[in-house]
Formats: structure tokens, C-alpha cells, sequence
């Protein structure tokens, strides 16, 4: 990270399999993918509307009509908001499994839906009808505090930080907080609406929330970037990113801060939605290579577009009633998951 020179040089071996031009493609595909999904998600619901009066709404707002004001109100945030938290997640799954080497690396890994978990149920019970803003920045206190100390009890040895102590520490803090949460919500009574919440649902966002996350989505989004180049190299070795005078101290702080961010992010919005951040990285190195540079951009296009048709999804498939995201993330992702650890398995032994 001292020159963009000695990046260059870097990242020169990394061989781009593909090329520039592909990558653009790549990306215009992804693009139209998440129009296209926007444009379903603004007219699909509980009561369908054409996309010629979803258009009319976005660009001839007429206050007095009931489809313009539920668009406006209801279906352009909550669309928004699956936007910003697939983005969020898949970016930094990518993250994490560049900066630690393990390609089973996940937000939920972190303790970071654990701990937002045990803040909603302490939120719950002890401060009762808070304003939407209050909540989600206790639901983002506790994701940090999760993150905070599975990373710190995975560096608690003089060898520091490995991906096998990483993945021992997120399952201990997770838990460690479930525990917690499960014993707050039984004896205060909070079980159902605790459970509402975990399952995973975007279905009360509303524009203060969106406008109060965008600065931290920003932020993460823009540190995942700005290291991307040094992840790629840190993703073939700490001893090849050391010989090319890499400060790997440094790195892995601004990786954390933003896989902190974003995950943050994102499940105050959505809640503790699991494998997006699995999933997507994985395609994304399928179809673009193994240049960081080119997967956290796309990883973060093909992540929103995820959530938005996941969110159609759950829409439609028990209408009038919805089927929570974590539901249909979970039905996909399980399978996922349980292929990459098989192919996986020699690498922690």
C-alpha cells in the first residue's frame, strides 16, 4: 500500500484470465440484472401494480393516489433497503474471505448476527418503544460488539489470527450471545417479536432508516475498494504479501473496519440474514477471477440484485402472507454452504 506503482506490480501476479472488456460485460449484465429486479420489485406485492404506474409514481408523484403514495412510502425504501443490504453483505463476505483465506467466511462467522440479535432482545426488553433510529443503531452496536470480540478471542495466541481460530471464535460468540438472547427472550416474554425480527424481513423500512445507514454503507464500500489490491495479494499468503512489502497489520485493520461497516449495515436493516456473504464471492470468482479489484464491485451489483429477487420471492410465494428472507436464503444457502466445506474440508485439517 506505499505506491500505486509497487500495486501494480502486486497484483501482476494475478493473471486476468478474462480481460478488462469481459469484466465490463460482466458488470452490464449485473446492472440490467438489478434494474430489472427494481422495476419487478416497485410493482409486485400484496396488490400488483403495472409498471407503467410504478413509473408515473416515480416521475409524476400525484399525493392523492393510494398506488403513488404505497410506492412512494412503502415499496421504493423497502426496495432500497434490499439494495443496500445485499450489497452490504455480499461485499463483505468477499472481504473476508480474501483478508483471512477462507472461503467459508461469512458475516454470521463474525458473531455479528448473534450480537445484533442480543441487542434487539436487550432493546426489547429494557428500552420499549424506541424510535426506528434507536433501535437500528443498537441493532449496529451490537453487531460491532460481536464482531469485536470474536476477533479478539481469535487473536488471543502469540501466532496470532488464523482462519481455523476465526471460525472456532465465531462459533463460540455465537453461542455465547444466542444463549443470552434465548434467556432474555423466555423470561421477559419478547419471543415472538424477537423472532420476527431474525427471521429477516424489510417490510417496515422506511427513508430515515435508509438515510441514516447510507453514510456507514458508503464508508464500508469505500474501504472495501480502496484495499482491494492488497487483498488479492494478502488472499495468496502472508509470506508472499510480506515479500512484496505489504503491511499486513494495516490491511487486515481497514478489511475489519469495513466488513464491520457493512455487515453493521446490514443487519439493522434487514436482520441477521446468513450466506449472501457466501454465496455471491463464490459466483463471483466462478465468472471473474481471483482479482479482488474486479470481485468486490460485482459482488456488490450481483449481491443487491440477489435480495431484491429473494424479496420478490418471499412476496409472492404465500401472498398475501410473506415468507421471510431468512427462510429463502437458508433453503438456498445450506446446500451452498455444505459444497464448498466439502471441497473445502482438507483445509482445516
Amino acid at each position: 500500500m506505499k505506491k500505486n506503482r509497487k500495486l501494480d506490480d502486486r497484483t501482476a501476479v494475478i493473471p486476468n484470465l478474462r480481460g478488462k472488456s469481459y469484466f465490463g460485460l460482466f458488470l452490464l449484465l449485473g446492472i440490467l440484472l438489478l434494474l430489472l429486479s427494481v422495476a419487478a420489485s416497485i410493482s409486485f406485492g400484496s396488490a400488483s401494480m403495472s409498471l407503467k404506474m410504478a413509473w408515473a409514481a416515480i416521475f409524476n408523484f400525484d399525493p392523492e393516489l393510494t398506488e403513488h403514495q404505497i410506492i412512494h412510502a412503502l415499496r421504493i425504501p423497502r426496495t432500497a433497503a434490499d439494495i443496500i443490504a445485499g450489497m452490504c453483505l455480499a461485499v463483505a463476505g468477499a472481504v473476508m474471505q480474501g483478508y483471512t483465506r477462507n472461503p467459508l467466511a461469512d458475516s454470521g462467522l463474525m458473531g455479528v448476527n448473534a450480537g445484533a440479535a442480543l441487542a434487539m432482545a436487550v432493546t426489547l426488553v429494557f428500552l420499549p418503544g424506541q424510535l426506528q433510529t434507536t433501535t437500528l443503531l443498537v441493532s449496529f452496536i451490537g453487531a460491532g460488539l460481536g464482531a469485536g470480540l470474536t476477533y479478539l478471542a481469535a487473536s488471543m495466541n502469540r501466532s496470532g489470527m488464523t482462519p481455523q481460530r476465526l471460525v472456532l471464535a465465531g462459533i463460540s460468540i455465537t453461542m455465547l450471545f444466542g444463549a443470552v438472547g434465548s434467556f432474555i427472550s423466555l423470561n421477559y416474554g419478547i419471543g415472538r417479536a424477537l423472532a420476527y425480527w431474525t427471521s429477516g424481513s424489510v417490510a417496515g423500512a422506511t427513508w430515515m432508516e435508509i438515510k441514516l445507514v447510507i453514510p456507514w454503507f458508503l464508508g464500508g464500500l469505500a474501504l472495501s475498494l480502496f484495499i482491494a489490491r492488497s487483498i488479492t495479494v494478502l488472499n495468496l499468503g502472508e509470506e508472499i504479501a510480506k515479500g512484496f512489502g505489504q503491511r499486513i497489520v494495516l490491511v487486515k485493520m481497514i478489511a475489519t473496519l469495513a466488513v464491520l461497516l457493512l455487515a453493521g449495515v446490514a443487519v439493522a436493516l434487514v436482520g441477521p440474514i446468513g450466506f449472501v456473504g457466501l454465496i455471491i464471492p463464490h459466483i463471483m470468482r466462478f465468472f471473474v477471477g481471483v482479482d479482488y479489484r474486479y470481485i468486490i464491485p460485482a459482488s456488490a451489483i450481483y449481491g443487491g440484485a440477489l435480495m431484491v429477487v429473494a424479496d420478490i420471492a418471499g412476496r409472492l410465494i404465500n401472498r398475501p402472507a410473506e415468507t421471510a428472507l431468512g427462510i429463502i436464503f437458508a433453503m438456498i444457502g445450506v446446500p451452498f454452504f455444505l459444497l464448498i466445506a466439502s471441497k473445502e474440508r482438507r483445509a482445516f485439517k
